[in-house]
């Protein structure tokens, strides 16, 4: 325990917000502040509005930052599926930093202590060209320590292959359209103001309802390119994949049954995850892995799902799964049912090193995402600086997340346009004021 603090009197005296691009997306970092001095570090979910934080900021002021659930269970209100949860699970996991720092002991510790001394990492990889250059790509990964792997597979690879997509005419013109301008601002950040129009409107038109078929001759492509990446790798190590498309139930079918020889980890949100129908319906139509989780808020919204006994593994975000606590709650409901949790992970290294607490303390953990193994600055975003060594990240036993401090310096070089000065006073949040009771 810190001497130095009195935890009966502690108060949240403020909240703070420095958001970063490139990293590999935009990211709003927090900082929750204390009348003794205790910093708090927390994360918005990448591409999420600061907003769904402050406007939390008036409910917490005055409450004691170690009274985790207590001050959860008071704004999980506010959060909402994929990002909208960004703001309650970014102050929850500011709070798990100050409570592990003002009791001397490292947030696993909290959770009921680790079962492992470090996590396993797996990154995304891209490549261009065909599935043996994804192969080569994957294989660098492997040479790098890592042992586990992901890739994308689905519609994207098939845009530009004569007769291997079907849709009504001039849909896939506007997705093309779409994604040429979302995509074209460095690591994939999204500009909203470019997500406007018919164009945003039809890639973001759900699985179901798009019209979008892969036909025998697209199954075909997909099925070469796989085999071509596992003929450079081999079948030993864990594949996952992801990013199929906005494609129906029925295609995803057939494309799950074509790769069943291929020896995939998991196919990652074939549909919806609300859809737990067609959750069951796929999985009782292949012996193809099924995994979901990222988008979804809250351990109630993964009950359905691993009820109907539709998943292979879960797959939740730390910062939108309602933060640490939830998420490892989460995955300890997952291990009664027989699945295995990994998580995802796109965000800073205050996000990163909240998913490795959480993953050190819950049994049934797989391997932890990490996007921005590419990105060369990333780790020093914090003190001390974050490094993957071998494919994995050593759990710290430092208290709280177990970071010094943040690289206010690199901090302010890579400030977003919109936001370019940080941890500006947000007293316009001071008095914000609501009834937020949930019953009568």
């Amino acid at each position: 325990m810190n001497t130095k603090i009195d935890p009966g009197s502690l108060k949240i005296t403020d909240i703070r917000f420095a958001d970063i691009d490139g990293a590999p997306k935009r990211c709003t970092l927090i900082k929750v502040f204390t009348n003794q001095g205790v910093v708090g570090y927390g994360e918005v979910r990448d591409a999420s509005s600061r907003t769904y934080a402050a406007m939390l900021k008036s409910r917490i002021i005055g409450e004691n930052p170690c009274n985790v659930e207590k001050i959860f269970r008071r704004i999980k209100q506010f959060g909402g599926d994929s990002r909208q949860a960004g703001g309650v699970c970014g102050i929850e996991v500011a709070l798990w930093d100050i409570a592990g720092k003002v009791w001397g002991v490292p947030v696993w510790q909290l959770l009921g202590g680790k079962y492992r001394d470090r996590v396993r990492i797996y990154c995304d990889t891209d490549s261009e060209g065909g599935g043996r250059d994804m192969g080569k790509a994957l294989k660098a990964r492997m040479e790098q320590g890592y042992t586990f792997l992901k890739m994308d597979l689905g519609i994207e690879l098939l845009m530009d292959v004569p007769g291997a997509l079907s849709a009504p005419l001039g849909f896939l013109e506007k997705m093309r359209e779409y994604k040429q301008t979302v995509f074209s601002t460095p690591h994939g950040s999204i500009d909203p103001r470019a997500m406007r129009g018919e164009a945003y409107d039809l890639f973001n038109t759900a699985h179901p309802f798009t019209g979008i078929h892969i036909t025998e001759t697209g199954l075909d492509y997909l099925e070469k390119y796989l085999a071509d990446c596992r003929e450079v790798i081999g079948y030993e190590i864990p594949l996952a994949i992801d990013h199929l498309g906005h494609i129906p139930l029925e295609d995803c079918i057939k494309l799950a049954k074509r790769l069943e020889k291929y020896n995939l980890a998991w196919m990652e949100d074939p549909v919806p995850w609300q859809l737990t129908s067609q959750y069951v319906r796929l999985a009782n139509s292949t012996t193809t892995p099924i995994g979901t989780g990222e988008d979804m808020y809250l351990k109630e919204s993964f009950k359905p799902l691993l009820e109907s006994g539709a998943l292979a593994m879960i797959h939740p975000d730390v910062l939108t799964a309602g933060g640490i606590l939830e998420t490892k709650k989460i995955g300890d409901m997952a291990e009664e049912y027989g699945v295995s949790m990994s998580i995802h992970m796109a965000e800073s290294p205050i996000a990163c090193l909240a998913a490795v607490h959480v993953a050190a303390a819950t049994r049934n953990f797989m391997s932890l995402e990490v996007h921005s193994v590419d990105v060369p600055w990333w780790g020093d975003l914090i003190r001390p600086a974050l490094e993957v060594k071998n494919g994995y990240i050593e759990v710290p036993d430092k208290p709280g997340l177990g970071i010094d401090g943040l690289n206010e310096e690199l901090i302010a070089r890579k400030l977003h346009a919109d936001f370019p000065v940080a941890w500006e006073s947000t007293e316009q949040w001071d008095k914000e004021w609501a009834n937020d009771r949930q019953w009568s």
